[in-house]
């Protein structure tokens, strides 16, 4: 499958068929991950946090566990997106700038400051175009296996970079992989795509992207924007024009934790997701939620997290007929959680969970926090005290969203209640109906 993404350098014609094909025998029940170590070229440097030794711990847990050889799974590379697939989503301007970028030249410090280029958040780096477009092409070909029905379940861990916007880098984002293979899904002849991102950061790039677009309806649960970047993402936010609707958002009051989230969760995605009733789910599963995520203040355990992963699974199959493309994201704690949590969502779409309570190799343990000093120079989250297991040590509890409004001296109610109140009557939905 190496170079799968290069048929992605001619536009595919909207006038392919409206549904997506079937899967091929054998092979629907099966779970792509795109990898190849070349991805690890994502790289802002050392000091930056959005460091690629996160991923390259992830896939080394993954074989550890002999994960990557079970039947349920395909681990193949992908090639670089071309300019036109990836200018479905951004400007012709902002590729030439991000191809003609480079640590130390002359265009370089002309483009400081611009397109987003050359930020604390987006430094250059060299080849940033190849990286970039590579992680984008592990996404499309993602989509592709999806869509296609060579696969039921794709994973492109290095992408989920939700935050890039049209003309401009944003929040560690160089190009928005997300964005664009929901672009080429469309182009492809989806009339229906939903996106799910619970990243603890608004995904504002892939909202902003399809936010007049009524084939794409966007949901995001994060801390809100009034205590974290990027500052969007709040209920009001519901689409304009045709797509009035199709832009959901809750925003999660600080602290927030498994109890919480989840019945944030239960009382938004899947009622939105079933009216929709979505031929594609794309999500992004950025695991900054986490209580040791040094980056924000939502309170999520592993435990938490692998109960949003198998509840988005779940859905995916009742209203999809299971074409799920789970995607990577933020998650800065890079040794203690991102390889845990990433581990388990392939797992879980490869129909092979793995037991909160099983041990990590103990080979595994002892040797992540050093590649991680070793990679950035810095002690980890980890290096206090490495987790032993899977799981943080208690399966997530949570009250799900009942009819009515909640409590309305509750924060987090308070702000379910307002995005339900935003969007279901835009859908014909009551939101003081059961969920």
């Amino acid at each position: 499958m190496r170079g799968v993404a290069r048929s992605y350098r001619r536009r595919v014609s909207t006038s392919a068929n409206t549904e997506p094909s079937p899967a091929a025998p054998g092979a629907g029940a099966q779970a792509l991950l795109i990898w190849e170590r070349a991805m690890l070229d994502y790289d802002f440097g050392p000091t930056h946090p959005l460091h690629p030794v996160r991923l390259a711990l992830t896939m080394d847990l993954a074989g550890a566990v002999g994960l990557l050889d079970a039947p349920g799974i395909t681990v193949a590379s992908a090639g670089m997106a071309g300019d036109d697939l990836i200018e479905l989503v951004h400007d012709p301007a902002y590729l030439s700038a991000v191809r003609a970028a480079s640590p130390g030249s002359r265009a370089g410090s002309l483009l400081a400051g611009r397109f987003g280029l050359g930020t604390a958040d987006n430094p250059v780096f060299d080849r940033m175009h190849a990286a970039a477009a590579l992680v984008t092409g592990g996404t499309l070909a993602a989509a592709e296996a999806v869509w296609k029905g060579t696969h039921q379940h794709a994973v492109s861990l290095a992408g989920g970079l939700h935050h890039a916007m049209r003309g401009s880098a944003s929040g560690f984002c160089v190009y928005n992989d997300p964005a664009v293979a929901i672009a080429w899904l469309l182009s492809a002849g989806a009339s229906r795509v939903a996106y799910v991102d619970i990243d603890v950061h608004h995904g504002d790039g892939v909202q902003a992207a399809f936010y007049d677009d009524p084939r794409v309806l966007t949901i995001s649960l994060h801390q809100s924007g009034r205590s974290l970047f990027p500052g969007t993402g709040f209920a009001r936010e519901v689409g304009t024009g045709d797509a009035e609707g199709t832009a959901v958002n809750v925003a999660l009051p600080p602290g927030t934790g498994d109890a919480g989230w989840l019945r944030a969760f239960s009382g938004v995605v899947p009622v939105m997701l079933r009216a929709f009733r979505p031929q594609v789910l794309v999500t992004q599963h950025g695991c900054d939620t986490h209580a040791l995520d040094p980056l924000a203040d939502l309170r999520l355990s592993l435990d938490g997290q692998r109960a949003s992963y198998e509840a988005l699974h779940q859905l995916a199959h009742e209203v999809c007929g299971g074409r799920w493309l789970a995607c990577g994201g933020g998650g800065y704690a890079l040794d203690a959680v991102v390889p845990r949590a990433w581990t388990q969502l392939v797992a879980i779409a490869a129909h092979t969970p793995l037991d909160a309570a099983r041990a990590l190799p103990e080979e595994w343990v002892a040797g992540a926090p050093a590649r991680v000093r070793a990679a950035t120079g810095h002690d980890s989250v980890g290096a206090a005290g490495m987790p032993s297991t899977f799981g943080d040590g208690a399966p997530a509890a949570y009250h799900p969203w009942d009819a009515g409004e909640g409590d309305p001296d509750d924060p987090l109610d308070r702000s379910v209640a307002q995005t339900r109140s935003a969007v279901l009557p835009l859908h014909g939905l009551d939101p003081l109906a059961d969920r």
